[in-house]
C-alpha cells in the first residue's frame, strides 16, 4: 500500500497549523511519483487539509491515527484521508473522508452525478458521497484490513467551502439514500461532521488500527468472489462450446494446480475475431471466482473494460482492471490473471499521460502481467494491433513467459461465432488486405451472412438504421480519417465526419466533459442505444460486436494497380497511429485497423469505400455469379419451406 502521509491526528494538527503540511505531501509525492505536484493539487492541499485539521482540533479527536492519499490497492485512485481509532464501545474502526474544495454544484442526466465547473466548463463528476461510498466498498471487497469488519469502516465527504442549502443539488432527494449512508458536511456544519467521527473513533487509541491498516494487503474477499460469478453467469450470451471448453478446462485444472502446488503457468489462446476470445475469458473470471481464486481481468481498452464493468454491476467492477494497473503490484499478488485482449499490451505501463515515478520498475509491460499472478492467460490475436505502442505479441509473450520458468501452454480457437459464422468472410478480409494467404481470395457469400458495398453514406446510414429499428444492434464506424472536434459549450458533437452533403459526428471523446442528453459516453458507445446517432473509431469499435456494422472506409488506406496497398498518412487523423511509424508500419497497422471494423458483425457488415479505385478493386474481389446463385438457391429454399 502506498500513502503520502501516515501518523498521529495530533502531528497532523500541529503540522496543519503551522501551515507545513502541504509542503510534507509534496516532498512525498516528489519522493514516490519522481515528478511535482501540479500547483492546483498543492492549493488543494493547504486549503482541504487546513478545513480538516480545524475539525479534528474542534472535536478533540487528537489520539488518532491518519492517513492521507492512501492508494486504493491495484488502483491508481487515492482517498483523500482515513482516520482511525476504537469506537466508544472498544471495537477498531476507521472512517474515510473525500475532500473537495467545490461551492455548489448543479444537475446532471447521469445517474449518482453532478455538474460542476472545471477549466471554464461543466463537467460530470460523482456526487461526493458516491465516491466516498465506492472507496470504502473497494476497501471493505479487498483490503484484508476491513475483511468481515475486523476493522469497521465508515465514509463520509466533506466539502468545506460549501455553505449548507437544503436546496443545492447535492442535496437533493435523488441523493437521499446516498446521504442516508455516507453523508455529506457542509464547510458551516464541522460540528456535524465532528459528531460523526466521534460517534464511530470517539475512543481515540487509533495507532493501533492504523498500523493493521498499513500491514494489511490486497486480497478479494470471498464474497466478492462469488458476487462476480454470479453476475457473470447471470448473462445468457456467455455460453461455452466445443473447442472453447477444451481451453476452459484446461486453464481450469492449471489454476488449481497452481494454487495448490504454487507453481506458475501461462496460457496463450490465440484466436481472430469472433473466436469468441471474451467470452472464454468472462467464463474464466466467473469459474474461477466462485472457486475462491483471487482473478482479475484485464484489458488495454477503456471502453470494452467500462462496458463490461455497467453490465456485472459496481460491486464485480472491482474484478475488471486495465494492462497498467500492475505497476508497482508485488509478486503473486493475485491467483489468476485473465488478459484479454492481449495484442494491446504496450511497451510500457507508464507513458505521456501517466508519469513515470522514482520507484517505478523500468521493466516490459507483458514482464508486470506475469509477475502479479501465478497463472496468466492471454488472449490474443497478433492481427488487431492498430497502433504502434501495442507490443502484444505472441511469441514475445511465450519467450518472457519461458524466461521466468513458467510452463507455457499454447491453444487456437478456430470455431467462429461472428460474422454468421463464416470464417470464409473473416479469411476473405484477410486475404484481400494482404494479411495473409487464405483459401478464400474471393467473397462468394455465405446464406447466414450478409455483406454488401453501397454507393453512399445515405444508404449505408439508412441500412444499419432500418436494422436498428427492427430490434437489433446496430453501429456505423469509420477509418479515423476526419478531425474529431470537442463538444461545444452545450454538450453537443460537430458533425465532424463529412462526405459530400452528408455528415455526422463522431462518438465522444474520452474526456469530453459534460454532454447533452442523449449522448453517451466514448465508454458506452457501443452499449448505449444513443450511440446510433454517431459514428465510432477504431477505439471504441474494437472488442464489441453487433449485429450488423456499417463501415466507412477512408483515404487513409487505398488500393492501386501495381503497388497494392498504400497507407496514406495525409488521409489519417490519428496522431498515436503516425508517430514515429515508417511507411510501412504505418499501411500494416491501418490494414489491421480495417481487418477489425470490418469483423464487428454477428450477422451481416455494409461497406461505403470513399475512393473510387479502391471500391473498384474490392468490387473484383467479389464473386457476383455466386452471389446470385447463392440467392436463388436461398429464394428456392424459402418457397419449399412455405409449401
Amino acid at each position: 500500500m502506498a500513502e503520502l502521509y501516515w501518523g498521529t491526528t495530533s502531528d497532523f494538527v500541529e503540522q496543519a497549523t503551522q501551515n507545513r503540511i502541504a509542503e510534507t505531501l509534496r516532498a512525498a509525492f516528489f519522493g514516490q511519483l519522481g515528478h511535482e505536484p501540479s500547483p492546483s493539487e498543492q492549493r488543494s492541499w493547504r486549503n482541504s487539509l487546513r478545513a480538516l485539521a480545524n475539525a479534528l482540533r474542534a472535536g478533540d479527536l487528537l489520539d488518532h491515527g491518519l492517513l492521507l492519499e492512501f492508494q486504493l490497492p491495484l488502483t491508481s485512485r487515492r482517498i483523500d484521508a482515513l482516520v482511525t481509532g476504537v469506537g466508544h464501545d472498544g471495537r477498531p474502526a476507521a472512517v474515510l473522508v473525500e475532500l473537495k474544495q467545490w461551492d455548489h454544484a448543479e444537475l446532471s442526466e447521469v445517474p449518482d452525478c453532478v455538474a460542476v465547473p472545471y477549466g471554464g466548463r461543466l463537467r460530470e463528476q460523482l456526487h461526493p458521497s458516491a465516491q466516498a461510498g465506492q472507496y470504502r466498498e473497494y476497501l471493505v471487497d479487498t483490503h484484508t484490513a476491513f475483511h468481515d469488519a475486523q476493522v469497521a469502516l465508515g465514509a463520509c465527504a466533506f466539502l468545506h467551502d460549501l455553505p449548507h442549502d437544503d436546496e443545492s443539488e447535492l442535496y437533493d432527494a435523488r441523493y437521499a439514500n446516498l446521504l442516508g449512508v455516507y453523508p455529506l458536511f457542509a464547510g458551516d456544519r464541522v460540528d456535524e461532521l465532528v459528531a460523526y467521527l466521534d460517534d464511530r473513533l470517539g475512543g481515540g487509541d487509533g495507532l493501533g488500527v492504523l498500523r493493521t491498516v498499513r500491514e494489511g494487503r490486497y486480497r478479494p474477499h470471498r464474497k466478492l468472489l462469488e458476487h462476480t460469478a454470479r453476475m457473470i453467469r447471470a448473462e445468457p450470451s456467455y455460453v461455452l462450446l466445443d473447442e472453447q471448453q477444451v481451453v476452459f478446462k484446461s486453464i481450469l485444472a492449471k489454476a488449481h494446480e497452481a494454487a495448490e502446488l504454487g507453481t506458475e503457468a501461462v496460457f496463450i489462446v490465440r484466436g481472430g475475431p469472433g473466436t469468441g476470445k471474451s467470452v472464454l475469458a468472462l467464463n474464466l473470471v466467473a469459474e474461477l471466482s466462485a472457486a475462491g481464486l483471487a482473478t482479475h481481468h484485464a484489458t488495454g481498452s477503456s471502453a470494452f473494460t467500462q462496458t463490461v464493468r455497467k453490465v456485472v454491476g459496481s460491486r464485480a467492477a472491482k474484478q475488471f482492471m486495465y494492462f497498467n494497473s500492475y505497476l508497482n503490484a508485488g509478486e503473486d499478488e493475485l491467483d489468476v490473471l485473465v488478459c484479454d485482449e492481449a495484442h494491446r499490451i504496450r511497451t510500457r505501463s507508464w507513458n505521456r499521460f501517466t508519469k513515470k515515478r522514482a520507484e517505478d520498475p523500468d521493466r516490459p509491460q507483458i514482464d508486470e502481467l506475469l509477475s502479479v499472478a501465478r497463472v496468466v492467460v492471454f488472449f490474443i490475436d497478433d492481427l488487431q494491433r492498430v497502433r504502434p505502442g501495442e507490443i502484444g505479441d505472441s511469441a514475445w509473450i511465450e519467450e518472457l513467459a519461458t524466461e521466468r520458468g513458467a510452463e507455457v501452454s499454447e491453444h487456437r480457437l478456430e470455431l467462429q461465432f461472428r460474422c454468421g459464422g463464416s470464417e470464409g468472410f473473416v479469411r476473405w478480409v484477410e486475404h484481400t488486405l494482404e494479411l495473409r494467404r487464405t483459401a478464400n481470395p474471393l467473397w462468394t457469400g455465405e446464406a447466414a451472412f450478409a455483406f454488401e458495398l453501397v454507393d453512399s453514406p445515405d444508404e449505408l446510414e439508412a441500412m444499419i438504421r432500418s436494422h436498428a429499428e427492427a430490434g437489433e444492434s446496430a453501429r456505423l464506424v469509420a477509418g479515423y480519417c476526419w478531425p474529431w472536434s470537442d463538444p461545444d459549450d452545450d454538450g453537443g458533437l460537430s458533425a465532424d465526419v463529412a462526405i459530400g452533403d452528408w455528415a455526422r459526428p463522431w462518438n465522444a471523446k474520452p474526456d469530453a466533459g459534460r454532454l447533452a442528453p442523449g449522448i453517451p459516453t466514448s465508454h458506452l458507445w457501443a452499449h448505449d442505444a444513443g450511440g446510433l446517432e454517431q459514428v465510432g473509431c477504431i477505439y471504441t469499435a474494437q472488442g464489441f460486436e453487433f449485429d450488423y456494422v456499417g463501415v466507412i472506409w477512408g483515404g487513409d488506406l487505398v488500393y492501386r494497380p501495381r503497388r497494392g496497398w498504400v497507407g496514406r498518412r495525409e488521409h489519417s487523423h490519428d496522431g498515436g497511429l503516425k508517430r514515429g511509424v515508417d511507411e510501412e508500419a504505418f499501411t500494416e497497422l491501418v490494414k489491421h485497423t480495417y481487418r477489425v471494423l470490418l469483423t464487428r458483425g454477428l450477422k451481416g457488415c455494409y461497406l461505403h469505400v470513399t475512393d473510387e479505385p479502391t471500391r473498384d478493386f474490392l468490387e473484383s474481389r467479389i464473386d457476383h455469379q455466386a452471389l446470385r446463385e447463392l440467392a436463388a438457391d436461398e429464394t428456392a429454399r424459402y418457397r419449399q419451406d412455405r409449401r
